[in-house]
C-alpha cells in the first residue's frame, strides 16, 4: 500500500485549485489574473505532489526541453498579461510534454471500455508512440 504524506495531500488540493482557476479564467474570456493564479497553483501543487527534484528532472529532460520551454514560456506570457497567446503556448507545450502519456491513457481506456464505439475510438487515438 502506498503511503501519502500530508504534503502530497496539500499538493493534490493545490493542483485541483490550480486547474479550477485555469478553467474559470478561460470561461471568463481569458482573465489574466485567474489564469496566472491557476498556473502558479498548478505548478506549486505538482511540486508538492512529486517533489522538487522529480519536478525539475521531469521538465528538464533533454527530449522534453521543447515542450518545457513552450509550457513555461506560456506561463511567463500569461504572467505578463497576454493570456490568449500564453494559453496557446502552454497548450502546445503541455501536449509536447505529455504526448507519450496520451497513448498509454488511450490504450488503457480502450482496453477497459466495454462500449464498442469508444473502444474503437480509443484504439485509433492510441497511436504508436511509447513512453520512453
Amino acid at each position: 500500500m502506498i503511503s501519502i504524506t500530508e504534503w502530497q495531500k496539500i499538493g493534490v488540493g493545490t493542483t485541483g485549485f490550480g486547474i479550477f482557476f485555469i478553467l474559470f479564467g478561460m470561461f471568463l474570456y481569458f482573465d489574466s489574473v485567474l489564469l496566472a493564479f491557476g498556473n502558479l497553483l498548478f505548478l506549486t501543487g505538482l511540486s508538492l505532489i512529486i517533489g522538487l527534484r522529480k519536478t525539475f528532472s521531469f521538465f528538464f529532460q533533454r527530449h522534453k526541453l521543447k515542450g518545457t520551454s513552450f509550457f513555461l514560456g506560456g506561463v511567463v506570457i500569461v504572467l505578463l498579461r497576454w493570456p490568449l497567446l500564453g494559453m496557446l503556448l502552454e497548450t502546445y507545450g503541455f501536449f509536447n510534454l505529455f504526448k507519450g502519456f496520451f497513448s498509454v491513457a488511450f490504450g488503457f481506456l480502450g482496453n477497459t471500455s466495454n462500449i464498442p464505439f469508444l473502444s474503437v475510438l480509443f484504439q485509433r487515438l492510441q497511436g504508436t508512440s511509447s513512453m520512453v
